[in-house]
């Protein structure tokens, strides 16, 4: 009997006769793996557990656990809620319905009908009973014309369309219960792993994306193996809504969207550009320390800037068309990215290798024409300021500088509350190499270079091929905030290719011409995105030294007004950040609106306090802190609450 040679991930290799299938694999390391196995990565491609495998593999099992063990879940989740809504609902016609990233969602034809809130809970409730009869996902191989005939005849014109673009040879149903669908798979073993479900929302889609097409109604759910995950899992989502960014955003005037200005176009309004502002600072403070040097560049460049560092090729498409001037065959683009800007500073004046590294950063809005469907707040716009910054070193200082970049990255983290991250090795797709540019050995150089430096400062990584940017390998800091989720922050990037595009040079030791190696840098990203994420994580509750009122000073009645103006006086002498509310209103009226606008700290201003040069202390969520005098609060509120150093 022939045999095949499996290596698990822990490097481990075994022989399994030829035809060993995921399951006989999870069975042979233990009767309990076997018992919550959901399906099984081959070769980097993931598989039922059913499938046989007929060569040497590098394999892994998923459970629930993993991130393939979910995606397999929910997909399977998204055929038992085609089959339980064609159980209810005969003549329904079928789009897509893929896993995302916290469920699935299936695109369908309704025809005619209005699919509301009680047609969600009659199909959860079906759902649940066709999972609880643990039928099996088949997995079948069928021909094109077979495939063809089948969803004529059943009227489906959706699956049909989609069978055209299939090459013969490559097309598989997967069947369970009564429903056979078009699938690539993989799935779960049977359905009686789906114990909890939850159908979340209904919004409309354009089959296929296109606005020419017709709108079909798209489904979004969940499902659990247990019912108490569920419940925990939408917890979370009515505290998500919450903290929603864009809730909080209003609610603390901190930014606006117009459609006069544009759509994916914030405004930064005055408390909002404060806490922009100081991250800004906070970040320059950082970046001095490290040897940066401050650079400013035009908000759009010659279309030949972005044809020369292949941005136009690779995103043109993404991107706002080209500005037309007066003068003919001129064209102009808005910045999609910084760094070709910043090649070209580095050319202004012939390099030594005596001057690497030259570290330059700038703060520079881009812009990009993102689809109006995926804008999202301050997550997903159109134009956003990164923290940008371009270092060209020699190819020894490579990893030397990408561990500077790491520690500053986890300072801002550790400044700002960040505790729980994942560094992500974003490699090249070995299978699609189209994709990138430049050659394969500084590549590999590269990619072993991001990896060890990730290792000698101890971050948890994961490596992810196919994540790459199209010019070199990256590390992405995926942040996880208070409520689970995890959110890609920071970014560095080495970058042999851009050097190459724009001819850069150095003179080295050696008196002879040598290319630098290029890092990019971002350890916010975008500001407008950090700003969201950090709303979000801490619920609108910033850190002190961030908040863009840091106190409010409250007179318990008018006759204490001009006491109130003197405290608020001393507070901006000393650079705290804050307001007066003299309205005629009563002393709880004010705490009260002090509260829900989240304010740090309150200083509550009376006969004695104004009397004694004295300010009692209220803490926003905390209460009455007591009596002290204002210096005291003054050299205490310095001393604590400064800009992190």
């Amino acid at each position: 009997m022939s045999e095949v040679k499996i290596t698990l991930p822990d490097g481990s290799s075994r022989n399994y006769p030829t035809g060993v299938t995921g399951m006989d694999i999870a069975k042979s390391i233990s009767e309990g793996l076997a018992r919550v196995a959901l399906s099984i990565e081959v070769g980097g491609e993931i598989w039922d557990l059913s499938r046989s495998i007929n060569k040497d593999a590098s394999v892994r099992i998923f459970t629930w656990n993993d991130k393939g063990g979910k995606y397999t879940f929910w997909h399977s989740s998204a055929h038992v809620f085609a089959e339980a809504l064609e159980a209810l609902y005969p003549g329904v016609k079928f789009g897509i319905g893929p896993p995302i990233e916290n469920g699935f969602y299936y695109d369908v034809d309704l025809g005619d009908k209005e699919f509301g809130e009680d047609d969600l809970v009659k199909v959860e409730a079906k759902m649940v009973e066709l999972a609880r009869k643990n039928s099996v996902f088949v997995r079948k191989d069928v021909s094109k014309a077979t495939a063809l005939d089948f969803f004529t005849k059943k009227g489906d014109p959706y699956k049909v369309e989609l069978l055209q673009d299939l090459a013969d040879g490559s097309i598989t149903f997967y069947e369970q219960g009564n429903f056979t669908d078009l699938c690539r798979g993989p799935h779960i073993p049977n359905t009686g792993f789906i114990k909890a479900v939850k159908l979340l929302n209904v919004a409309g889609a354009y089959w296929r994306g296109d606005e020419k097409n017709k709108m079909l109604t798209r489904v979004y759910g969940i499902t659990f193996p247990k019912q108490k995950e569920l419940e925990e899992y939408l917890h979370m989502l009515e505290e998500a809504k919450k903290r929603d960014h864009r809730k909080l955003g209003k609610e603390l005037e901190l930014f606006a969207f117009s459609e006069k200005v544009g759509m994916g176009l914030p405004l930064w309004l005055p408390k909002g550009t404060v806490l922009r502002e100081r991250l800004e600072q906070f970040m320059r403070k950082a970046q001095i320390k490290a040897g940066y040097d401050p650079v400013v560049t035009p908000h759009i460049g010659s279309k030949a800037l972005y044809v020369t560092s292949g941005h136009y090729e690779k995103y043109g498409k993404d991107s706002f068309q080209p500005i037309h001037t007066p003068d003919e065959g001129e064209e102009f683009l808005l910045k999609p990215m910084n760094c070709p800007h910043h090649c070209e500073i580095y050319k202004v004046k012939p390099r030594s290798y005596k001057d690497l590294p030259i570290r330059l950063a700038e703060f520079g809005t881009v812009y990009r024409y993102e689809q109006s469907g995926e804008l999202h707040g301050l997550t997903r716009v159109r134009g956003f300021t990164q923290d940008d910054a371009h270092i060209f070193c020699r190819p020894d200082q490579v990893k030397e500088e990408f561990v500077k970049v790491i520690d500053l990255v986890l300072h801002v983290f550790n400044s700002l509350g960040f505790e729980n991250y994942t560094a992500q090795v974003s490699l090249r797709d070995p299978t699609d190499k189209k994709k990138y540019i430049g050659e394969d050995a500084l590549w590999d150089r590269a990619e072993r270079e991001i990896q060890e430096a990730a290792d000698e400062r101890n971050l948890k990584t994961v490596a992810v091929k196919g994540e790459a940017a199209f010019y070199g390998p990256k590390l992405d800091f995926m942040v996880k905030d208070a409520l689970g989720r995890n959110w890609q922050l920071g970014t560095i990037q080495v970058d042999y290719q851009l050097p190459e595009r724009f001819e850069l040079e150095y003179v080295g030791s050696d008196n002879q011409k040598h290319r630098p190696v290029m890092i990019h840098r971002a350890p916010f990203g975008s500001l407008e995105r950090f700003i969201a994420v950090l709303i979000e994580h801490c619920a609108g509750n910033f850190p002190i030294w961030l908040s863009p009122e840091q106190v409010a000073v409250l007179p318990i009645s008018e006759r204490f007004n001009q006491y109130a103006e003197q405290v608020i006086q001393e507070l901006k002498n000393q650079d705290i950040r804050g307001y007066l509310d003299d309205r005629d209103e009563k002393i709880g009226r004010k705490i009260r609106d002090a509260e829900v606008k989240k304010v740090p700290y309150m200083l509550i201003v009376g006969e004695k306090e104004a009397t004694e040069n004295r300010v009692a202390v209220r803490k926003h969520g905390a209460g009455d802190q007591g009596s002290v005098g204002l210096d005291d609060f003054v050299k205490q509120f310095l001393k604590e609450f400064s800009m992190p150093a």
